[in-house]
């Protein structure tokens, strides 16, 4: 089994910056102080294992959760977990949360102004297949305001959550929809100085995988490391 080792950051332009004053809450959130390596035990670097064994196929459908049908755009999110090499990384654990296609997401923290579905929860799991693919069926999320500075709207993104073989060994990134108008105006986004970087945050159209009359497709795939690595937040 292919194991994620972490994000190495190559050049500084590839990985967002630390601290990053435009992201009001990044500088509280960031170290202060040179990071400590310690080194892993057996405990560590085996487990525990979150969920791998447990999920089931269902889960990768969010439009099928609850009685009925949620609202929106239905959708196709599927990819690759792939290393510097271009090898599959299988049976890793995929985990997605994301806003309705409202913009807004089953949180006591988000009160915005905008109506909840009682059909959408926004969260998924998969493990990834021999080849490191990964699929999801889901709803395509709407923008929401977040008062990071004046008229600050977050752009449409799903987040996404990698897990290798223990909890130490966890990526998180977000995937990002083509040609939205909210990417300059986006100083989370923006935090990856390196504009190709960035569009790896950027999932492709995918006519091939879309369904017809039913639904459109994305493909977003995923590199942990080397020069072609997708930005992970830290």
């Amino acid at each position: 089994m292919t194991r994620i080792t972490g994000y190495r950051r190559i050049t500084p332009d590839s990985a967002p910056a630390h601290p990053y004053p435009a992201y009001r809450s990044n500088p509280l959130r960031v170290p202060k102080r040179p990071l400590m390596i310690l080194p892993h035990t057996l405990s560590e670097i085996t487990g525990p294992v979150y969920g791998h064994e447990t999920v089931r196929p269902e889960e990768a459908d969010l439009t099928r959760q609850h009685a009925g049908e949620p609202l929106g755009e239905r959708i196709i999110v599927h990819g690759r977990v792939l290393d510097e090499d271009g090898r599959p990384v299988r049976n890793s654990l995929v985990e997605i949360w994301q806003a309705n296609a409202a913009g807004r997401y089953v949180h006591h923290r988000d009160q915005h102004p905008a109506p909840l579905d009682p059909n959408f929860t926004g969260a998924g799991r998969a493990v990834t297949d021999e080849e490191g693919r990964y699929r999801f069926i889901t709803i395509r999320p709407g923008a929401y305001p977040w008062r990071n500075h004046t008229n600050a709207w977050r752009p449409a993104h799903i987040h996404f959550s990698l897990f290798g073989t223990s909890f130490t060994q966890r990526l998180v990134t977000q995937m990002y929809f083509p040609g939205d108008p909210l990417f300059p105006f986006d100083p989370i986004f923006n935090s990856v100085p390196d504009e190709r970087a960035r569009q790896r945050m950027v999932s492709v159209f995918d006519l091939e995988a879309t369904e017809p009359e039913w639904a459109l497709a994305y493909r977003f795939d995923i590199v942990l490391r080397g020069r072609d690595a997708t930005p992970m937040e830290g």
